[in-house]
């Protein structure tokens, strides 16, 4: 492994002395989650820190975000990379020390170890200085808002326009593969995630009397086992989708039939083709079931994050620095596709660059993301920053 790391690339031990600072940031971002578009104190904090270090700071993109950029040498070539802010609503049930203190609110996702992550790396960088060229740091909001994102806002805001990259990149916490491991793959990566909102109105009535009512229950029940046929009936099997029921509600009382239920569906694909196939045979199996049982459908269809696809070159790229930093056997560049669904996506529809995993250790016990349970490893925190300091210095020369 000597031979791969020269003196001037920054290793895991260069960041092993800020550990604990580290640590410290993330366990106040941790207790002080914020909401989606309500980064506010969390934006002050990193900030303070950024411009502390030398960088010339530009806040209010897209609402809460902000951009950190250092210049550095005669280099042309530009840098981004970015880590989101918010958290999720959420009750924590961690017991930690350091546990949220905002009720209904929780950083669930990691959000404040990739932020903490990028800060360390800021640091180091703005102290070590070697590289040349531009880096820009990006700090998002509302990653999981699922619609009208922080990527989004920050794009309509001419986040590239205002400040040009040649190659943007992000990190992502990854429970269930060992903690410090470094995951990716060109191509597809993560799924577009499409949201759907079924209103079925029928007409309520007393239990007793069935027949004198139209009960959308029922009906929401047929449609709910309906739509288990969309993906096994009608999509390729050689291809990849997911349509699941993540709610269905209706009705108080048990002697009263109801006069409407709610159904809300997550939709996950990774093709255009397949992506519109799914709307089409959802919305009419939806559509005929409903009348079939005399009631009536309302539907919204709200596109989500689109499928998020990594650049060869960017992952060629990062899968060097990956495997010098941490070693061959740590380092995946063939990560499986996954399901899930991420904004960063956006970005990666204007400029090139990838998304990169980093493993979180073990999600038993009901660790994993979006868990009242779930917490970010801190070991983490320098094998993150020292990942960033070391792309950027590979790739600003």
């Amino acid at each position: 492994m000597d031979r791969l790391q020269p003196p001037a690339s920054t290793r895991v031990q260069d960041l092993a002395p800020h550990h604990d600072e580290m640590a410290g940031w993330r366990h106040h971002i941790h207790r002080h989650p914020e909401l989606a578009f309500a980064e506010h104190k969390t934006s002050d904090l990193v900030a303070d820190k950024l411009t502390q270090w030398g960088y010339e700071v530009t806040r209010g993109i897209g609402q809460t975000g902000l951009v950190a950029q250092l210049r550095v040498g005669q280099g042309n070539k530009r840098l981004g990379l970015r880590a989101d802010m918010d958290a999720l609503p959420m009750q924590e049930q961690t017991g930690l020390p350091y546990a949220s203190i905002v009720p209904g609110c929780m950083h669930a996702c990691g959000h404040d170890g990739h932020t903490t992550m990028l800060l360390g790396a800021a640091r180091h960088l703005a102290a070590t200085r070697r590289f040349s060229g531009t880096l820009n740091l990006i700090f998002q909001p509302a990653e999981e808002r699922g619609f009208d994102s922080g990527a989004k806002a920050m794009m309509a805001d001419g986040l590239f326009e205002r400040f040009p990259c040649d190659m943007v990149f992000a990190m992502h916490n990854h429970p269930g593969a060992p903690q410090g491991n470094l995951l990716m793959r060109p191509g597809p990566f993560l799924a577009a995630g499409d949201r759907v909102f079924i209103t079925i109105t029928g007409m309520g009535g007393h239990a007793g009397r069935p027949h004198l009512a139209v009960d959308p229950l029922v009906a929401a029940a047929a449609i709910v086992m309906a739509l288990q046929t969309v993906v096994s009936r009608n999509v390729d099997p050689g291809e990849s989708a997911v349509v699941t029921v993540g709610r269905l509600r209706s009705g108080d009382a048990l002697n009263v039939i109801p006069g409407e239920a709610e159904i809300g569906i997550s939709v996950r694909s990774f093709s255009a083709a397949v992506r519109a196939l799914l709307r089409e045979r959802i919305t009419t199996l939806v559509n005929a079931t409903a009348e079939g049982y005399g009631t009536k459908a309302e539907i919204r269809y709200v596109e989500g994050y689109p499928v998020l696809e990594n650049d060869a070159a960017a992952v060629a790229l990062a899968g060097e620095v990956a495997v010098e930093l941490v070693g061959a056997d740590r380092a995946d560049l063939e990560f499986p596709k996954m399901m899930g669904s991420e904004d960063f996506a956006y970005m990666l529809q204007f400029c090139p660059g990838a998304l990169v995993r980093i493993g979180n250790g073990p999600s038993d016990g009901s660790r994993g993301l979006h868990n009242a349970r779930y917490d970010f490893h801190d070991g983490n925190l320098t094998v993150g920053a020292a990942f960033w300091s070391r792309l950027a210095e590979r790739f600003l020369v």
